[in-house]
């Protein structure tokens, strides 16, 4: 039993097809892979070293710095143990806040930002 002539050519041809698929497909991803490479590289990553930074600040909080906490509120830190710091807010007023609330750790030698 012969085989047709055309049946042998669409043989032989349908492993060239699926090479072409393959590289199609890929040409096809390779541009939501570059799109998720650039955004991860200018959004996700920056965001990742900020909040890294912000740790890194919250963490080392001493006595004498001053802070502003998530509720805006400002003061100069008396005491610091591992879950919460001692924030006195005006004279002779203290409060207790939890170390991840703080926002932003002010050095002595920054400068406000009306100035």
């Amino acid at each position: 039993m012969s085989h047709p002539p055309i049946l042998m050519s669409m043989v032989q041809a349908a492993p060239a097809g699926q090479a072409n698929g393959t590289a199609a497909l890929l040409f096809q991803i390779l541009p939501f892979i570059l799109v998720f490479a650039i955004f991860y590289l200018l959004w996700i990553r920056p965001q990742q070293q900020r909040v890294k930074d912000h740790q890194a600040s919250i963490n080392a909080v001493k006595k004498g710095d001053d802070v502003i906490t998530g509720g805006g509120i400002r003061g100069r830190v008396t005491k610091v143990n591992d879950e919460e710091a001692e924030v006195e807010i005006a004279q002779g007023v203290k409060i207790r806040v939890v170390k991840s609330t703080i926002s932003q750790v002010l050095t002595p030698n920054s400068k406000p930002a009306n100035d």
